[in-house]
């Protein structure tokens, strides 16, 4: 693409980044002489209708929106199976980037940055759009500051169409919304969840959500909490703890009704870190009720019976009171009967006491080995390997139980990392000690940066938990921005969190020249002098001319005196004479060419070149290579003896073909013929 002119009017300079669907570039408008973006659909996708489609609502939907943090759309269009969208350049850094530069952002930057976001989103969702895909790699900052929203590839109307019914998931695991995990309702409040997450990772330096794959990292947002901030980074403000913990609430009722909401927010917040007025809904709070006497009445009687009936009351009985006389008789019998009661109970308790002491004594003396198990020391056993320390915990009479395994860089696989009980602990025989074992180090496989733009390396780093190493420059004959080198390289097996260094081009080293004067000089002389100063031969075109002499220089296509780059091709106009003739053909005086005639196979097509040997060389090595077909061969390859004249050589190729040719190993120039 670098080079194309789309719609003969928007020349392709550099690639600049790309996603999964589509490629960006910067271009220069030719109408308005300014850069633009324009984002080209992937080639594989473009027979893809629903690709197509989604490519197309991006166009309509970011077009529709007109608002100062929102990328502008400029133009769309098709050119040869060509989609493309132009759209505003932005010359900065995007929010990721930001991120990784500084780990983590000042709570007021946050704010900044998250207020502008907001109202984007804002605007597009007061235009029934839904962004779905909000994370900091379609966020960008300018060079002044000014946060633009850009990419809405995969926006939505807020529609009735705005609920998944395929199986794809679309939308970036690490910052989409528990809905669109599970595939279903997504709305404005969609993408607030997703700034959320992105307010997060600007306050943290991380994502709050990892996992293995993308999906643990989906069911993360469907079943986890995301930890709380104050717990993560203990100065993280509590206006904003409370701002970020409302926004990714799992339950759409339970989040900001609208980005205007959240706004006002973040108003607060800037004015008071520690504002404590920020809001929660809560349906599990019982409503207010007015409850009728009655059944206040009625229940509580229920209530009183049910209570009655669990307990063992026991009421006095009422008796009928004795006569005086006999209550004296009563009285000193139950005086007696008491009195001999008591100490048969005395004796009775003693008699008990000396059965249990004794009974326990003996229980002690014949069944402790029973009852009370030996202790043993507990060993060490982080290190060892897991087989060997549960051998040695069976020959102390313990227990191994591995509790999990993890990934562990200091300890090798099947080794124990951590045990609960301390070393040197007195345990019983057959206690259980749990032990977590490594499961060795955690390998990343290192992707393939070679011929990706240098966003399009971050991101593919970061999307499987490596870090950018060193970025260095170089020249080179790729295009400007494209990753010619990386360490370590692709495919290789590392650590997760790995450095890799990658150099990036700067495309080819471009040296400037000042243009010397041919005008004047004898042709063939001037194109030995463009080639000895660093130019290349461009097209010669002959001229009938009065006052020049023929073969002479007339005009050259650069000014004498100009800074130019060196190795671009010279044009140049030669007299002709003053006869009236055709293109570059001779006067009447026509030179003495000879026809040499290559290797001709019968039946070939075969087309003359004819060439003007230069003046003062007694013999000419002429090569002349032929390519066709992307391949590259020597069709002549002669010494000819120089009469000062001409030379037609007689080549053969089929369809369009190239040549190029050499006098004594320099380039003198090249021609195409069809056959």
């Amino acid at each position: 693409m670098i080079g194309k002119t789309l719609g003969n009017r928007y020349e392709i300079i550099e690639r600049i980044g790309g996603g999964g669907m589509a490629v960006v570039y910067k271009a220069k408008c030719r109408l308005l002489n300014r850069y633009v973006a324009v984002k080209v659909l992937r080639e594989e996708f473009t027979n893809n209708e629903d690709f197509i489609n989604r490519f197309n609502r991006e166009s309509q939907s970011a077009a529709s929106l007109t608002h100062e943090n929102i990328v502008g759309i400029y133009d769309v269009g098709c050119e040869d199976n060509t989609y493309y969208i132009v759209m505003e350049y932005v010359k900065g850094k995007t929010l990721k980037q930001l991120i990784r530069e500084k780990g983590k952002l000042k709570p007021k930057k946050v704010i900044e940055i998250s207020m502008q976001i907001a109202k984007a989103l804002n605007n597009a969702h007061k235009n029934n759009i839904v962004h779905r895909d909000i994370k900091p790699h379609n966020i960008l900052i300018n060079e002044e500051g000014k946060i633009k929203v850009t990419d809405f590839g995969i926006a939505r109307a807020a529609t009735s169409s705005t609920v998944t019914v395929t199986s794809n998931v679309i939308g970036s695991v690490h910052y989409f919304s528990p809905e669109q995990a599970r595939g279903g309702y997504t709305d404005a409040k969609s993408d607030i969840y997703s700034l959320g997450i992105v307010m997060y990772e600007m306050l943290t330096g991380e994502v709050p959500f990892q996992g293995d794959s993308p999906i643990s990292v989906a069911l993360k947002h469907i079943r986890e909490d995301i930890a709380p901030l104050g717990n993560v980074d203990d100065t993280i403000p509590k206006a904003l703890e409370k701002i970020v913990t409302k926004a990714v609430q799992k339950d759409q009722a339970l989040r900001y009704d609208s980005a205007e909401d959240i706004i006002n927010d973040l108003e607060k917040a800037s004015n008071n870190m520690q504002d404590d007025t920020i809001e929660f809904k809560n349906f599990d709070d019982s409503p207010t009720m007015v409850i009728p006497k009655e059944d206040v009445l009625i229940e509580s009687d229920k209530l009183l019976k049910e209570d009655n009936e669990t307990k063992d009351i026991k009421m006095p009985i009422k008796r009928r009171r004795p006569s005086k006389g006999k209550a004296t008789k009563t009285k000193d019998n139950e005086k007696v009967a008491s009195k001999g009661s008591r100490v048969l109970t005395a004796i009775a308790a003693v008699v008990l006491a000396f059965i249990v002491v004794g009974a326990l004594a003996f229980g002690y003396i014949h069944f402790k080995d029973a009852f009370i198990k030996d202790e043993v020391t507990l060993p060490n056993l982080v290190g060892l390997d897991v087989k060997v320390a549960e051998k040695q915990m069976q020959d102390l009479g313990l227990k191994l139980v591995v509790k999990k395994e993890e990934f562990n860089d200091e300890y090798g696989e099947g080794k124990i990392i951590s045990q609960s009980e301390e070393v040197g602990s007195k345990l019983k025989t057959d206690y259980p000690v749990e032990v977590n074992v490594s499961k060795g180090t955690k390998l990343i496989e290192v992707p393939d940066l070679i011929s990706k733009s240098a966003n399009e390396a971050e991101i593919a780093l970061s999307d499987v938990t490596l870090k950018e190493g060193e970025v260095t420059h170089e020249f080179s004959e790729y295009p400007r921005g494209i990753v010619i080198s990386q360490s370590p390289k692709a495919f290789e097996q590392v650590k997760e969190g790995t450095k890799v260094s990658y150099t990036v081009s700067n495309g080819p080293k471009v040296e400037y020249l000042i243009m010397p004067k041919y005008t004047g000089k004898d042709v063939e002389a001037a194109k030995k002098l463009l080639v000895s100063n660093g130019f290349v031969v461009g097209e010669i075109k002959y001229e009938k001319n009065n006052d020049v002499p023929k073969g002479v220089v007339i005009s050259q296509s650069h000014p004498a005196g100009q800074e130019v780059e060196s190795g671009i091709k010279i044009s140049l106009v030669v007299s002709n004479g003053s006869q009236n003739t055709d293109g570059d053909s001779e006067d009447n005086n026509e030179e003495d060419t000879s026809t040499v005639e290559t290797n001709v196979p019968a039946g070939s097509k075969s087309t003359p070149i004819k060439l003007q040997l230069p003046e003062g060389k007694d013999k000419v090595a002429i090569k002349i290579y032929r390519i066709q077909n992307d391949k590259k061969e020597v069709v002549y390859d002669k010494t000819v003896t120089n009469n000062n004249g001409g030379i037609k050589i007689l080549v053969t190729g089929e369809g369009k073909c190239k040549f190029e040719i050499y006098f004594d190993g320099v380039n003198i120039g090249s021609l195409e013929h069809t056959f």
